[in-house]
């Protein structure tokens, strides 16, 4: 039973975003943002996410007050929203109804990361890891099992009733649904350390397409499961830190549907140190079974691509592609296939430096926007991955500004 403290709180921020969704910049930031998406550029389009929120929340101000977890778990998402809108919008959408989580469990791999971890403070968004290997054999390789959704079909059903009572009279909500990360060279790394995969890439070539047969064997069950419940997300806006209209992907209006409804998105982040071949081999040729079953994909993160975009074309179904700070990006813009985004991370670095170097900030967007229109390109900047702001939000907000003074020159 919510508690009526628990209803203020939360009827309180829905009139305030619904205040803020109703203005009508966000229609216009939908059309841009579609237009983009779909390699018919107005301009250049921005967004910020992935915040160092330890060193903004130092007062407690964007804590969740709600004694419910799962709704001071929305509220606090609802809070973030609105800082985000009121301090840094850049081309943030917020859409015209508010997102609540499904109840869905993952029964997950079967497999445990085994590490150190030291954190520069309890709140840290990024932290140092030292990792074992746990994935060194066929015995272990025999532990991970093929992981399974399942949906709460009473929690949902306690939710929507709350909900109608928080929300009502004051703006919609529809369900978000489950989103997959197919990334999974990532969870190899956590699980065997990038020493142990570079090392059996090279020895044991045959254990590692062992193990990336089983992952994909697993992707491909989860998928299965998603579809059977049609619980996959449908009306979330925001893909790897991207909005992700298009028009020939619309928004479902109940909130849930199927994985070829959706987006989703892949990165083989320690690849950035192997051949483009073994990119070919242990990645593209395994994701090329998968990637077909989704409506769109965003590929990519930090490691560098520029070098073998020419191997990733044969991705299905990607819509964007990640241009990181250690790609060259006149050469990312030039070898990008057509019909693709240029979806480029501005270096967070700027943000952590003793000093705040404005110039620094716009020479480096200046560059990239100049290899993308020299190319002809599509183009996003989704500065994310923020460690530190040195504990002065106001950095963000005038990186917004000088973002958004250099995409509407």
């Amino acid at each position: 039973m919510l508690k009526p403290n628990d209803i203020s709180i939360l009827r309180e921020l829905a009139m305030q975003y619904a205040e803020a969704a109703s203005l009508p910049v966000h229609d216009e930031k939908r059309r841009l943002w579609t237009a983009n998406n779909e390699c018919r550029p107005a301009r250049p389009m921005v967004l910020i996410d992935q915040i160092c929120w330890q060193e903004i929340n130092t007062d407690g101000a964007l804590s969740g007050r709600a004694e419910d977890a799962y709704w001071r778990r929305v509220e606090e998402e609802l809070k973030m929203k609105l800082y985000c809108w009121r301090h840094m919008p850049v081309d943030m959408v917020l859409t015209p109804y508010i997102q609540l989580p499904m109840p869905v469990s993952d029964s997950g791999w079967g497999l445990e990361v085994k590490e150190d971890v030291i954190a520069p403070d309890r709140n840290a968004t990024a932290y140092s890891h030292r990792l074992y290997d746990v994935l060194d054999s066929e015995e272990a390789l025999a532990q991970i099992r093929l992981p399974e959704y399942t949906l709460d079909r009473e929690a949902l059903k306690r939710i929507r009733e709350e909900a109608d009572v928080i929300f009502g009279g004051i703006i919609p909500y529809r369900m978000r649904g489950v989103s997959m990360h197919l990334g999974v060279w990532d969870k190899i790394s956590f699980w065997r350390g990038v020493e142990s995969c570079y090392i059996d890439l090279m020895d044991r070539p045959e254990f590692m397409h062992a193990i990336m047969e089983k992952l994909t064997r697993g992707l491909l069950h989860q998928i299965e499961s998603a579809n059977r419940q049609g619980i996959y997300d449908v009306s979330g806006t925001l893909t790897h830190c991207s909005h992700n209209f298009l028009s020939d992907l619309p928004e479902g209006e109940s909130g849930f549907g199927t994985t070829g409804q959706g987006w989703a998105f892949g990165l083989a982040q320690l690849f950035s140190s192997v051949s483009p071949e073994i990119t070919r081999e242990f990645e593209v040729e395994y994701m090329k079974r998968v990637f077909p079953h989704f409506g769109a994909i965003y590929y990519g993160c930090c490691e560098r691509l520029d070098d073998r975009l020419d191997v990733l074309a044969a991705l299905p179904k990607v819509r964007k592609i990640s241009c990181s700070p250690w790609s060259d990006r006149d050469h990312f813009a030039e070898a990008l296939p057509e019909g693709k985004v240029m979806s480029a991370k501005p270096n967070p670095a700027f943000l952590a430096t003793d000093s705040f170097d404005e110039e620094a900030v716009r020479r480096d967007l200046r560059a990239t926007m100049d290899a993308a229109r020299r190319h002809n390109r599509s183009l996003e900047f989704i500065l994310k991955d923020i460690s530190t702001i040195r504990r002065d939000p106001a950095r963000l907000w005038r990186w917004a500004e000088i973002a958004m003074e250099e995409v509407q020159r």
